[in-house]
């Protein structure tokens, strides 16, 4: 896996699928694959037990979507690589208490069925984002992290390298967040969004389209055709 990266604009209209462009589906991992808040938490716990770190979790939570450096720093939090290691090292031993959103596995796969190709961009470390994304048994086409090359989100050139990597036109492309640096990040990338209800982040201006569930995301983006014809498969 390779690694990924102030919206003011509207953001644009998710693609209309066609008989001739390949679309994409690129998706956050955190607050809209799987439900990882009991990872965070119980790292943030180490985090304040062996560095004396007095923040509440609240405080970090606010920040997700960003590099945990950048975390870090925005917490005022010195001495920021240790702490990352002793984080790093507790999410990937909790990992077993993630679990996927309800109906996140059948959306997948839908959109599998439907010729989609779909990517992962997180700015979560490798290490971490490997086994979680295993869990799904989905054939995801990439996966970008916070551990190679371009900046991190809020900057657009995650989803971009994971375009590139797709083969997909920006303009064809939909990406599925749910805190105000994923609906930057597309923003400046010229991607459409949505940001996902069922997340952890708050409505920020302007607000994006909203899905509550798994099952609308699908009615939005896939026409009904390809809908039943992917329930065949």
């Amino acid at each position: 896996m390779t690694a990924p990266v102030p919206a003011h604009e509207s953001p644009p209209a998710p693609p209309a699928p066609s008989d001739h462009t390949s679309h994409a589906l690129l998706l956050d991992l955190d607050g809209v694959l799987l439900d990882t808040r009991p990872v965070m938490q119980m790292a943030w716990r180490k985090v304040q037990e062996l560095h004396g770190v007095n923040l509440p979790f609240h405080d970090y939570e606010r920040h997700l979507g960003r590099e945990f450096g950048d975390i870090m720093q925005r917490l005022g939090v010195t001495d920021a690589e240790t702490v990352r290691r002793t984080h790093e090292a507790e999410s990937v031993a909790a990992a077993h208490l993630a679990q996927e959103f309800t109906g996140i596995i059948e959306m997948l796969h839908a959109f599998v069925a439907a010729d989609w190709r779909l990517g992962v961009v997180t700015s979560k470390h490798v290490d971490r984002t490997a086994p979680l994304l295993a869990r799904l048994g989905c054939p995801f086409a990439t996966a970008r992290t916070s551990a190679g090359a371009g900046r991190t989100k809020p900057a657009p050139d995650p989803l971009l390298l994971a375009l590139v990597d797709l083969g997909v036109d920006p303009a064809a492309a939909v990406y599925v967040g749910d805190m105000a640096v994923d609906q930057e990040s597309a923003a400046r990338a010229g991607v459409a969004y949505t940001r996902t209800g069922w997340g952890y982040g708050q409505l920020t201006a302007p607000a994006p389209k909203t899905t509550v569930s798994p099952e609308e995301l699908l009615r939005l983006l896939l026409p009904a055709k390809q809908l039943v014809e992917g329930s065949k498969v």
